[in-house]
């Protein structure tokens, strides 16, 4: 598999700033976590948290001069190819979970079961059948998974990559690291949820240096990937 492309940020050989950066951002992005506040509810507390690694993010870029645009929020030059890629992502995706699912069993370490069922009636509460909850919480888990590419896809990986690119396998360290953390963050555990999330961020890490780093794409596919998951909680 070759990933071989040149990097979104500007080439520069401050390998302590961008560990630091990482550091910075990677603390920051666990730690904030620790802050629940139950008046609120999930899908707040998960914005909040979202926004606030933003904001660190944001920071590190502006030292290190560097812009979402140059990160790939760029405007798409081709729309119906952007929807079509956004397609082939997410298809990719149900694919590696279907495969997952065969061979989990074969794994030759224990694994715990995915929770995320449970797990998903505590954060959204009982939405089986309520349609007007759903049309209500779909912009937050909309504006969520843009967030996510953002952050795990533009800013983590790029940032990791950097950190490596001393490496000739600097780029596909920073795509296997980011599914890493991606995966891990999502369940804090080694589990069926963060095997999957990790396979899910793997593939979206592929897509945005094989796709031209842009992350229209990205945020797409994981909006119809989000989409489908809260629709099945309604239907």
């Amino acid at each position: 598999m070759n990933l071989d492309t040149e990097p979104a940020v500007p080439i520069s050989s401050n390998y302590k700033g961008f560990l630091i950066d990482i550091i910075i951002y990677v603390s920051v992005m666990f730690l904030i976590r620790e802050i629940y506040i139950p008046k609120i509810g999930f899908i707040a507390n998960g914005l909040f948290w979202s926004l606030s690694t933003l904001i660190i993010a944001s920071w590190r870029m502006k030292a290190r001069g560097v812009t979402w645009k140059d990160l790939g929020l760029k405007t798409p030059r081709n729309l119906w190819k952007t929807v079509a890629i956004s397609l082939g992502i997410f298809v990719s995706i149900m694919l590696s979970i279907i495969l997952f699912e065969i061979f989990k069993d074969n794994i030759p370490f224990p694994i715990s079961p995915d929770t995320s069922v449970e797990s998903a009636v505590s954060k959204f509460g009982d939405l089986k059948g309520n349609w007007g909850q759903f049309l209500l919480i779909m912009p937050f888990i909309w504006l969520e998974s843009m967030l996510e590419e953002l952050l795990d896809r533009g800013f983590l990986m790029n940032w990791i990559e950097k950190l490596f690119s001393m490496t000739s396998l600097a780029t596909v360290i920073a795509v296997v690291v980011q599914a890493l953390i991606f995966g891990f963050r999502h369940s804090n555990d080694f589990s069926e949820r963060s095997i999957t999330v990790g396979l899910i961020g793997l593939i979206m890490g592929i897509a945005y240096v094989k796709f031209g780093r842009n992350l229209w794409p990205l945020i797409i596919a994981h909006c119809i990937l989000n989409s489908i998951s809260m629709v099945e909680r309604v239907i």
